[in-house]
C-alpha cells in the first residue's frame, strides 16, 4: 500500500519516505530536474503523499504570509534549522 503510513510505497518508481522526506526541498524548487519531476510524477499517483505535500504547501504559504514582514535574527535561524536537522534525523532512524 503506497502513502506515508507504510513508508514503502512505490508509486511512479519512487519510495513514499523519499518523497515525504524531501517534500521540502521540492516545495522550495532545490532539486535537480530530474528529481523534482520523479516527485512529481509520484504525487501524481500516490493520492496519501499528494495529500501530505498538499498539507505542507498550505503550511508554508502561511508561514510565509504570517512572517513576510519581518526577517527572524540569525540566531534563531540557526537553532530552527539544527532542530529541523535533529527531528529529520531521529525520523529516519
Amino acid at each position: 500500500m503506497c502513502g506515508p503510513d507504510s513508508g514503502q510505497g512505490d508509486a511512479a518508481g519512487t519510495d513514499c519516505s523519499e518523497v515525504l522526506h524531501r517534500v521540502y526541498e521540492y516545495l522550495d524548487g532545490e532539486m535537480t530536474r530530474d528529481d523534482t519531476a520523479k516527485i512529481a510524477h509520484h504525487l501524481e499517483a500516490c493520492s496519501p503523499c499528494l495529500k501530505q505535500y498538499d498539507l505542507d504547501q498550505a503550511l508554508k504559504a502561511l508561514v510565509k504570509r504570517s512572517c513576510a514582514c519581518e526577517e527572524a535574527p540569525v540566531e534563531l535561524r540557526t537553532q530552527i534549522m539544527a532542530r529541523i536537522t535533529t527531528i529529520r534525523y531521529e525520523i529516519s532512524e
